[in-house]
This record gives structure tokens, sequence and C-alpha cells, in this order.
């Protein structure tokens, strides 16, 4: 094997991946550069550069993704209506690519030679971030230290320990802590009493959002504006992706709207508990499905309503640089060219309601649709569609009466 000498680390700053650095150094006898890619992990990203080249690393890069992040990622993802087992917005999943691609995009620049990631052998993301990597740079070698014999680490106690003979400057973190993400998107919760699906999550978990009990007793409106399914208006005002995203998070987390519990199953073959916490996102799913319904005809939705799951899966599982996410890209893009209009909802204890949408492609016709008298409509037009739907079963009926008469 040609020797390895430098290493683009994928590197949150948390205590894992601080004491990564200094274990990759000196098992590669390699230069370390550090990557942190912004998805909007807000007050983590505080003080990187100076932990990062205490514990060994020669500098650190914290490229700005979110608006890439949610343009190229996130609305995609929506417009497509992609939910994961029903519920899972897909927060974490979608973010691993954008940080991936900019960690290959670093590790090109930087002449390196492999690329390393903090991510365990028990999970989802050591998938897409090494489908990434193999994707779009399949030369560069992938170092993953938690599935290295060499890995000293075990627990959390093994990293403490490590990280104070080595020296090696770690954040103070309670021990106490759930295992989270953040981004831009929303924030997930695992571990400690969450590891009993039967336990409650209890009220002080929660970060984006006020637990739904403790929610305004007043109902909040809010009005999206969407154009070919992005989202680009919030009450009556153009707004940037980034601003929306926020807006719709403080607006949403004060409703109590957007937690997911679940227990879903992971691409390595077991299942886990997770709680996430999506406000804003929820509101946008709900949102552009309110839209859908009014500009998309019966076959088109249903077909999309089918691809949707297929999405789901591929995002999930780490595919998205794929023919077959591209593809399906390209058909959901043609069913967005109507997608235009406003919803407006009702956010009240952690529920969203529709409370009015309107588009210039609606397909709803008042005048079709009335109780009332019309001169478009000829009911007993519908006498004869019946017939004919009807007649599969009307023959397998008289089929089986037959049979039974001989």
């Amino acid at each position: 094997m040609d020797k390895i000498k430098k290493i683009v680390l994928a590197y949150s700053g948390g205590l894992d991946t601080s004491v990564m650095v200094s274990w990759l150094k000196e098992t590669y006898n390699a230069e370390i550069v550090c990557v942190c890619g912004d998805v909007g992990q807000g007050a983590e990203t505080v003080g990187l550069e100076e932990r990062a080249k205490k514990t060994g690393a020669s500098k650190l890069y914290l490229p700005d993704l979110i608006k890439e992040f949610l343009e190229d990622f996130v609305w995609p993802t929506m417009k497509a209506g992609a939910v994961y087992e029903k519920k899972y917005l897909l927060g974490t999943s979608f973010a691993r690519p954008v940080i991936a691609k900019a960690l290959v995009d670093i590790a090109l620049k930087e002449g390196a030679d492999a690329v390393a990631h903090g991510a365990t052998g028990k999970g989802n993301d050591q998938v897409r971030f090494e489908l990434t990597v193999k994707a779009l740079a399949p030369h560069l070698k992938i170092i993953a230290p938690w599935r290295d014999p060499r890995w000293p680490i075990k627990s959390r106690e093994d990293a403490i320990n490590y990280a104070e003979k080595h020296g090696i400057p770690i954040p103070v973190k309670k021990s106490n802590s759930y295992s989270a993400d953040r981004n831009i998107w929303h924030i997930s919760h695992e571990g400690l009493d969450l590891e009993d699906p039967w336990n409650e999550p209890k009220d002080d978990l929660f970060v984006l959002l006020t637990p739904p009990s403790k929610a305004p007793d007043k109902a909040e409106y809010v009005e999206i504006e969407f154009e070919k399914g992005n989202p680009v208006g919030l009450n009556g005002k153009k707004i940037d992706s980034v601003s929306l995203m926020k807006k719709l998070n403080e607006i949403g987390g004060r409703n109590g709207v957007g937690i997911m519990d679940m227990v879903e199953n992971r691409l390595v073959g077991m299942k886990s508990r997770g709680v996430y916490e999506t406000p804003g996102g929820e509101i946008l799913y709900y949102a552009h499905t309110e839209l859908e319904t009014l500009c998309l005809d019966r076959i088109t939705l249903s077909f999309k309503q089918t691809a949707a799951l297929r999405y789901a899966e591929l995002v999930y599982d780490g595919l998205w640089f794929t023919p077959l996410r591209e593809a399906l890209d390209a058909f959901v893009g043609k069913t967005q060219e109507t997608v235009t209009g406003v919803v407006r909802v009702k956010l009240y204890k952690g529920k969203v309601s529709s409370a009015g949408v309107k588009s210039p492609y609606s397909l709803y016709s008042e005048e079709f649709a009335t109780f009332g008298e019309d001169a478009v409509y000829n009911q007993a037009d519908a006498t004869g569609f019946i017939n004919l739907f009807g007649l599969p079963l009307k023959v397998r009926a008289l089929l089986k009466e037959k049979a039974k008469n001989k």
C-alpha cells in the first residue's frame, strides 16, 4: 500500500474526532487536515480552529454549506415528498452527502491521499460518507477508525482516558448528554432513556421547540409561497432560503410543531429509536403537499407518491450521487412546473392544519365540483361510466353464479 502522507478528516470538534486527530497522526505519521462543514449547527462551530490545531491538525476548513444544503439537497427531497418510514424527514441523511462532497473538494484541493470520518460501524453515516467519496473521487483512500482493529476507543471513558494520556484538549460535556446531530433542518436525539421505546421523551429534551402541552393557547397562522415547488416567500414577503428556514423553525418551534418519535430500520440491519425535532420542516412538507393536491392531476400525484418512497430510501441509504436519484429529480422537476401558489397553515399545540390554499395553476374548479346545478357536468353520464368501470366485477360474479348452479 502506498504511504499515506495527508489525511482530510470530517471533524466536528467533539470528543471522538478530537481524539481521532491525534490517533490518525500517530498511526499514519501523516498530516491531518480537518474539515467541518457548516450546515447550520450553530454554536458548535465556535472555537473549532483553535481546538483542531491543539489536537494536532495542520489546519481547519469551515466551509459555509447552509444555502447549498437547503437548495440542492433539502428542497429536492421535500419536493419529492420523500419521508422515510412514514415519519423521518431525513435531517441527518441528506446532510451527510453535502458534507462529504465538501470533504472531497478540500481533499482534492489539498492533494490528500485519504479522507477519514468518525462514523461508527453500527450506523448509517459510514455508508453515506463513503458512498459519496466513492462516487466523486474513487481514487481517495477511506479511513474509518471505528472499524480499524488498532483503534483503542471502545467507550466514552476510553476516549477521555486517551485524551488525558496524550494531552488532548477535549470539549467538556455532561456525562448524561444524549447523542445529538444538529443542522438548520433538524436536531436528532438518541441514547440514554430513549433506547427503551417504552420511555416517553422528557420535556427538557427539546432544543428547537416548546413541548406541545406548553405551547401557546392561541393558534398562529403562517403563509408560505412556493414557486415551482420551492419555498420563496413567507407571510406575503419574498425571503431567501436560509432566512425562511430559520424563521419557520422559530414559528414552528414556539407552537410545539415538529416532533417525530420513531423506531427506524437502519441500513445496517438493526433497529434504533430516535426523537427528531423538525419544526420548520414539518410545516414545509405539509404546505407543499397541500399545494400539490391543488395543482397535480390524480395519476401524476399517485405515481409521485410511489416514487417518493424510493426517493426516501435512496437518501436514507446514502445513494444521493446516483443515476436513479438524478432521474427521479428529473421526474419530480417536471411535476413541479405548476406547483406555484400560497398555502396558509394553522399551528396549534404541535399540530399543523390547512387554513387555505391558492394557485394560478389550480386544477380545482368550483363549477365542476359544486353540489348545485351546473351546466358542465351531466350526472346521467355517470351511469355508463359505472357500468364500464364495474364490468369486471359483474363478469366475475356471473361466472361464480354459473359455477355454483352446475
